[in-house]
């Protein structure tokens, strides 16, 4: 996994697929967003962000109350979708 966080395009293709391979699992948009705001949650507290877009990220989760965090998640998975 670390070669697919120490490069933020290769970071969005990972999540895309993930993404897809939930929404072809019958996930529910919700449901995918609520593991992405757990999995965002895991990765501030283990991992350190390997490049500047995802230590903004990290910046960017870390000031934000739960709600922002949420927001955040969603965000991500729209963007991930993208790059899938």
């Amino acid at each position: 996994m670390s070669t697919v966080l120490s490069n933020f395009d290769g970071w969005k293709k990972f999540l895309g697929e993930r993404v897809k391979h939930a929404e072809k699992a019958g996930l529910s948009e919700d449901s995918i967003a609520n593991l992405a705001y757990e999995i965002g949650g895991f990765l501030d507290e283990k991992v350190d962000p390997q490049n500047a877009s995802n230590r903004a990220l990290k910046e960017i989760w870390d000031v934000g109350n739960e709600d922002e965090r949420k927001t955040i998640a969603r965000l991500m998975v729209k963007l991930a979708k993208k790059y899938a």
